[in-house]
C-alpha cells in the first residue's frame, strides 16, 4: 500500500511539474507577442526582430529561439491572432442576430469589422496593409484568414436557399458574365458558397472587396479631406453593397 501511495503521489508531481511548465511557457509566449505587437505598431512589421524582443523582455537573444525560431514564424503567430481575432468579432455580431434576418446580419458582419479595424488599427494593417518584404505567408494563416469571408458567404448561401437572393439589375442592362467569370464563380461556389447563382457569387466577391477597400480607405487616411462623417457614409455603404449583392428580407422578416 506505501508504494502504491508513493508512486500516486511521484505521478502528481510530474503532472503538476508539467503542468506548471506549459502554463509558464504559454505565459512567456504571450509576453514575446505582447512586445512584438507593440514593436511593429511602433516602427512596423518589416523591422521587427526577435533579438529587439528578448532585449526588451531581458531575455538572452539566444533563449527566444527556444519559443519563435525565425522572425517569421513570430509574424505568422501575430498574423494568426489578427485573423483568429476579426473573424471572432465577426463571427459574435452574426450571432447575435436572428437567423432569418439576412440583411441584419449582413450589416452586423460589416459593421463588426470596421469596429475592429478601428480598435486595432495596427494589427488589421498587419494582414491587410501592404505585404512584409520578404515574409511568405505559410498554410497556417488559410483558416484564420477565411473566417470574416465565410461568415459573410453563409449570409450570401442563406439568403439563396430561402428565396430572398434577386438581382439589383433589369435586362437589358445586367451585365453578362464571360467564360472565364462563369468559370471562377462556379470554383467559388464549390468551394464556399453552394447554391448561389454565378452573377451573384461576382457580386458577393465585388462586395468583400468593396468593404475591405472603404475600412483600408479610412484607417490609412485616403479620406482624409474628402469625407467627414465616415461612419454615417460607411453604413449607406454597407446597405448599398446589400442591395448590390441582391440579399432581400427573407419572408420570415417581412411577414411575406
Amino acid at each position: 500500500m506505501t508504494a502504491r501511495r508513493s508512486q500516486t503521489w511521484q505521478t502528481r508531481d510530474v503532472a503538476s511539474t508539467t503542468g506548471l511548465r506549459a502554463r509558464v511557457r504559454a505565459e512567456l509566449v504571450q509576453e514575446i507577442k505582447q512586445e512584438a505587437r507593440r514593436q511593429v505598431a511602433e516602427a512596423g512589421a518589416p523591422v521587427l526582430s526577435l533579438r529587439a524582443v528578448a532585449r526588451q523582455l531581458g531575455m538572452a537573444s539566444s533563449a527566444i529561439y527556444r519559443y519563435f525560431p525565425s522572425r517569421d514564424q513570430l509574424l505568422t503567430a501575430l498574423i494568426v491572432d489578427a485573423y483568429e481575432a476579426i473573424g471572432t468579432a465577426t463571427e459574435a455580431a452574426d450571432a447575435a442576430c436572428e437567423r432569418q434576418d439576412l440583411i441584419g446580419r449582413w450589416k452586423a458582419g460589416c459593421h463588426a469589422v470596421r469596429h475592429w479595424a478601428l480598435a486595432h488599427p495596427h494589427e488589421y494593417a498587419l494582414v491587410y496593409g501592404s505585404p512584409i518584404p520578404g515574409y511568405q505567408a505559410p498554410q497556417d494563416t488559410i483558416g484564420p484568414a477565411s473566417r470574416v469571408t465565410l461568415v459573410l458567404a453563409s449570409v450570401v448561401r442563406d439568403a439563396a436557399a430561402s428565396g430572398a437572393l434577386g438581382g439589383p439589375f433589369c435586362p437589358p442592362w445586367a451585365p453578362v458574365l464571360s467564360a472565364t467569370a462563369d468559370a471562377e464563380a462556379r470554383r467559388l461556389e464549390r468551394a464556399a458558397l453552394q447554391g448561389v447563382p454565378d452573377d451573384a457569387i461576382i457580386r458577393a466577391l465585388v462586395a468583400w472587396t468593396q468593404l475591405f477597400g472603404w475600412v483600408s480607405f479610412e484607417l490609412f487616411g485616403h479620406f482624409a479631406g474628402v469625407v467627414e462623417n465616415t461612419g454615417a457614409l460607411f453604413a449607406q455603404a454597407v446597405t448599398d453593397m446589400c442591395a448590390f449583392v441582391g440579399i432581400r428580407p427573407s419572408p420570415e422578416v417581412s411577414g411575406g
